[in-house]
């Protein structure tokens, strides 16, 4: 803390459009600035207040809650800012302001601050016992210090890492690119792989105490955030006629806070262990660990901290439990305070105390022995942890060594670093930012990573996707297409309404003021637009080009991939097309050589028939079959479960779906079986006209001898809405590809 008289920093309060933050709050707290009130707010009382009520009450400005200078301060701030802001401040005096600005600028001790007695008026009672500012000012508190624990528990974590040489990997895991993603455990396993960039580990498996970190850190991130936003609408907004709900909010996030200090405590606590562990219990190891007993809060302290914090919540005594929840953020800025201290010397204390330790007098424990020194190999840090590591030995350079006893000196050392670590300290904040620049520096220098749902193709594997390539293009040349090549997107209303359901995977582009677009979806729409756009009554083309979805990403489903497309459009002799695709499908993979497959068949109109037949409503049809289309991928009963749950089907009209879908057989057996004498699918109109066109198909499927390849499986769906007819898809059976 600044002593009184020295050139401190100045903070203007109530201002028009100002916003009091709790960083401003912490600075005037801790004594590193001082209060002045803007000119216009002094102005705003004046001239409201032409005709003052008397003084009518004698009180306590400050309550006994606050336990310290810092508390008290920041309570008189939140204060002071509610006064000035007071909307309706006709009885509010430039008196009271003064004198709140005043004793926040005096050095008066904590003793003398707690019995200031002022004369109020009943207007003025009211905002300052409404107005919760003991409560918020220690919001703002935590908050600050929060946020600075939520950068820095990161970067002692990461020397904690170096000092055990732990295994990392599972850093990498914790962003799956699944679409499913704890955003801030991800930003930490990021900001970690920034600061141990050159870092190599022992890959000898890892300890819950690294692994867990991510996932720790990642919770007090995101209640620090919670508590932020929070706080900076509480502290300008105007006083309430009742807080009691505020005071429960402020209840609910701090809680919040409380627990994931818990358990960063304990984790924290597990690595100093593991730091102190590497070190040996001898020398160097033997004298930090003694200190560390001595003077590093213990698990238990931490649980019992945590524990009497819930108990004042418990009694909605909100402004003991926000100082109680301060007291358990105090104990784990020690501990973490001690990780860093531990990971230090770990990775740097036989170097730091050079020969130091065989220099002790006898009876007395040598903190590093000459053979300790000799053993120990350099260790090669990571980009950002080296400068961690080269500020705090700056820093014990400005203390210096001196003669004395070694453990003393390490004593010395140990208590330096605890107040270099110490958020009220000045020189913290500078340690804070240069941590946020390691990270934000190294953002530049962070090895890239490709987008979600994306893939590169290196030569190697070019070579096999050109090769792939030219046999397709060469099959669809052979059966007459040609090439057209179309935009990468397209309007947005020519996309829309087409996929169904799936139309919200759609890629939208960013509206620039010009014509609203959309990423190509697929080939086929692209295809239909230039055909009617172009007045086309017949045409045979191909396509081979990159398509975009919005999906979740996961094996084998991406966001970008190559769609091979070979189109037929105008009128031909019954099912000719549908007969060409799919013979020019069994001869491209036959020439492609990939192994054993099967062709999997089936009708839209078959499908529409079957799903009347069953009872399902016409507005469902493209809805169901949507559902029907994950048979693939999962089993009756969930697809079920989603049909009758979440798009309203009958259980019974479910089931009977169940027995039909179940239906797979070779193409002529099965059509044979749905066309025989009293069939249901024989009596709807649209599964018999289905039933006509795929009996011509497989004719003429088995002349051209590829009906082997063929399964006829009445699970196949499509939910798309340009499907009308013929629908198919090729399996792979094989075991290797």
């Amino acid at each position: 803390m600044a002593a009184y008289g020295d050139e401190l920093k100045i903070i203007t309060i109530g201002g028009k459009g100002s916003a009091l933050t709790s960083t401003s709050v912490y600075t005037i707290a801790t004594g590193h600035a001082q209060v002045r009130i803007d000119s216009s707010a002094l102005d705003r009382l004046t001239n409201q207040n032409r005709n003052p009520q008397k003084p009518l009450h004698s009180i306590h400005l400050i309550n006994n809650e606050a336990s310290n200078l810092i508390e008290t301060r920041a309570y008189l701030t939140v204060l002071l800012n509610k006064l000035l802001h007071y909307t309706n401040s006709s009885n509010v005096r430039t008196f009271l302001p003064n004198l709140i600005a005043e004793t926040i600028n005096s050095n008066k001790l904590v003793s003398e601050a707690l019995g200031l007695d002022v004369e109020v008026t009943e207007e003025e009672r009211l905002i300052i016992e409404g107005s919760s500012a003991e409560l918020y000012g220690v919001c703002a508190i935590l908050d600050h210090e929060g946020m600075g624990l939520g950068v820095v528990d990161d970067a002692v974590a990461a020397l904690s890492c170096e000092a055990v040489k732990a295994d990392v990997r599972s850093f990498d895991g914790v962003d799956s690119g699944d679409g499913f993603v704890d955003k801030e455990a991800a930003t930490v396993a990021s900001d970690m792989k920034v600061l141990l960039v050159g870092y190599d580990s022992n890959k000898r498996g890892e300890s819950e105490a690294v692994s867990e970190i991510p996932k720790v850190n990642g919770r007090l991130r995101e209640v620090v955030k919670a508590l932020h936003t929070m706080v900076r609408v509480e502290l300008n907004s105007g006083v309430k006629g009742s807080s009691g709900g505020s005071r429960k909010a402020v209840g609910t996030t701090v809680s919040g806070l409380a627990i994931a200090l818990l358990f960063l405590g304990k984790s924290s606590l597990c690595r100093v262990k593991m730091n102190l562990d590497v070190m040996g219990k001898e020398g160097l190891g033997s004298g930090l660990v003694s200190l560390f007993e001595k003077k590093c809060p213990s698990r238990d302290v931490l649980t019992n901290g945590y524990k009497a914090v819930t108990d004042l919540l418990v009694e909605e005594d909100y402004v003991k439990f926000g100082y109680g929840v301060y007291g358990l953020l105090g104990i784990v800025w020690k501990i973490v305070a001690w990780e860093e201290i531990t990971a230090f010397f770990a990775l740097e204390g036989v170097e730091l105390m050079g020969g130091i330790g065989g220099q002790a007098n006898e009876g007395e424990t040598k903190v590093v022995k000459k053979s300790e020194k000799k053993k120990k190999k350099k260790t090669v840090l990571g980009k950002g942890t080296s400068v961690i590591v080269q500020l705090i030995k700056d820093r014990l350079q400005i203390v210096g060594g001196g003669s004395g006893d070694c453990l003393d000196l390490l004593e010395k050392w140990v208590e330096n670093l605890l107040s270099f670590f110490s958020p009220k300290q000045p020189e913290f904040d500078e340690f804070v930012q240069k941590v946020k620049e390691i990270v934000e520096r190294n953002e530049s220098r962070r090895l890239p990573k490709l987008p979600k749902g994306t893939r590169d193709f290196a030569n190697e594997q070019m070579v096999i996707r050109e090769r792939a390539f030219s046999i397709i293009a060469d099959v669809f040349k052979r059966h007459g297409a040609t090439s057209l090549d179309t935009p990468a997107f397209e309007l947005r209303e020519t996309l829309m309404g087409k996929y169904g359901e799936d139309s919200k995977l759609i890629y939208d582009l960013a509206d620039q003021g010009g014509e609203l677009c959309s990423l190509r979806y697929d080939l086929t729409v692209p295809f239909a637009r230039y055909v009617a756009m172009n007045g086309i009554t017949s045409f045979k083309r191909y396509q081979i080009a990159k398509v975009y979805r919005r999906d979740n990403p996961s094996k084998g489903r991406y966001r970008e991939f190559y769609q091979c497309d070979f189109d037929i459009a105008g009128q031909y002799e019954e099912m000719g097309p549908d007969f060409e695709i799919v013979k020019v499908l069994t001869e491209l993979l036959d020439e492609l050589n990939i192994g054993d497959y099967e062709v999997k068949l089936n009708h839209r109109k078959l499908l529409d028939g079957m799903l009347e037949i069953c009872g399902v409503p016409p507005e469902k049809f493209r809805t169901i079959c949507s559902s029907i289309d994950k048979l693939d991928k999962q089993s009756f009963e969930q697809v079920k479960k989603e049909m009758v749950e979440e798009k309203g089907l009958a259980v019974e009209t479910a089931d009977r779906i169940g027995t039909f879908v179940k239906e797979k057989d070779s193409p002529k057996e099965l059509l044979s079986k749905l066309k025989q004498e009293g069939s249901e699918f024989l009596q709807n109109a649209s599964s018999s006209r289905a039933l006509d066109e795929l009996e011509i198909l497989f004719d003429a499927l088995e002349r051209s001898k590829c009906i082997d390849k063929v399964v006829f499986d009445l699970s196949l769906a499509r939910g798309l809405d340009y499907y009308t007819g013929v629908i198919f898809e090729a399996v792979f059976k094989g075991t290797t590809q």
